[in-house]
């Protein structure tokens, strides 16, 4: 683990919060005293926190009747200020360390051009010694487009730029194979190869700040593995556990990171949310891109189209059943698609570079 040099960390709500509902204020000068001991070892630190709708909820209080959305949007529109004031006091008065602050929403993930604005704006700011904290931008977005939880952005985040670790702080040492509390259950310390038989420890229980619990982190590790980072779920209220990241005797659950794909397919990888159109692809056509060989979809293994789409989208490939085969960005637009359907000779739909395909095991 120490070899790796960029390092996104997602801290959970429940880390950032006492058992009381309030902001657990040390735990956050700790947490930053270990980040900044990590950058002196020369990683760069990506920081994905939560906490703005937790901050914003100790200091306005709304009424009930107001519409759920709006509450949320306002604490996080209130705690958000506070959240980064308070990273901003204890990254710049104790160690002089500038950090910058990014809010995303889903739509800045799904166009390949936002996408690579923020990449770029983010390895900027990285080359300049300079920490981004990454949180969504709750304010203005609907719930059809949120993030499942701030474990999907770190995963999108981690993806983006390429880190080597995705390391998900949360109340607990990892996964375990019952309930954490239970003194029979024994944490899960490493996770490679099939991973159905490990869903079926896990809870969907979640904390009473974030959106997700460990379902949604054994979802998004699983991802991230499969492009090649490294992902360890570990317990941030724990003192010195990134400093025993750092030397190497972390205790926690790692899923061990399979070969790194190309960054384009990165970036497919979290598009099921994203796609605009669907096409369904024959049995040849499915054979063929399952098989050890290299290849891109042609239209001549196009059975079908549903919904419009133009170039550069975002499709999801099914086969005849209806099954998820894959994600892939258009090399043209549906109109054109319609017309060279089952067609030798074609220009490919979905060139193999920019092809996703999903692990079914």
């Amino acid at each position: 683990m120490s070899r790796q040099q960029t390092i996104v960390i997602k801290i959970g709500s429940n880390v950032l919060t006492q058992s009381n509902g309030l902001p657990d204020l040390s735990r956050m000068e700790h947490l930053v005293e270990e980040i900044m001991t990590l950058q002196k070892a020369g990683k760069k630190v990506v920081l994905v926190s939560s906490g703005a709708v937790a901050f914003g909820k100790q200091n306005v209080p709304i009424s009930e009747k107001l519409n759920p959305v709006l509450k949320k949007q306002i604490w996080a529109a209130t705690g958000q200020i506070r959240l980064i004031h308070e990273y901003q006091r204890l990254f710049q008065e104790n160690y002089n360390q500038a950090i910058a602050q990014i809010l995303v929403t889903k739509e800045d993930f799904r166009d390949r051009k936002h996408f690579l604005n923020m990449k770029s704006c983010m390895e900027a700011l990285l080359q300049q010694n300079i920490i981004p904290i990454v949180n969504e931008n709750d304010t203005v977005t609907i719930t059809e487009l949120m993030f499942t939880d701030n474990d999907e952005l770190a995963s999108l985040t981690a993806a983006m730029i390429n880190a080597d670790t995705l390391l998900l702080l949360t109340n607990v040492d990892g996964i375990y194979t019952g309930n954490p509390d239970d003194p029979d259950s024994e944490l899960i310390e490493t996770i490679h190869g099939s991973t159905s038989q490990i869903s079926s420890y896990i809870t969907a229980s979640k904390s009473s700040f974030g959106r997700g619990g460990m379902l949604s982190k054994f979802a998004m590790a699983k991802k991230s593995a499969d492009l090649g980072i490294e992902v360890l779920i570990a317990n941030g209220k724990k003192e010195g556990i990134l400093i025993d990241f750092l030397h190497q005797n972390l205790r926690c659950t790692k899923f061990e990171a399979k070969r790194k794909k190309q960054a384009a397919k990165k970036w497919l990888a979290h598009g099921t949310h994203y796609y605009k159109g669907e096409i369904f692809i024959n049995e040849g056509a499915k054979k063929s891109l399952t098989s050890s060989v290299i290849r891109s979809l042609l239209p001549i293994g196009i059975s079908r189209i549903k919904g419009e789409f133009s170039k550069g989208d975002i499709l999801l490939v099914r086969d005849e059943q209806g099954h998820q085969i894959g994600l892939g960005k258009a090399a043209y637009s549906s109109k054109a698609a319609h017309e060279k359907i089952g067609l030798k000779n074609q220009k490919p739909i979905i060139h193999y570079d920019y092809l996703y395909l999903f692990d079914h095991d």
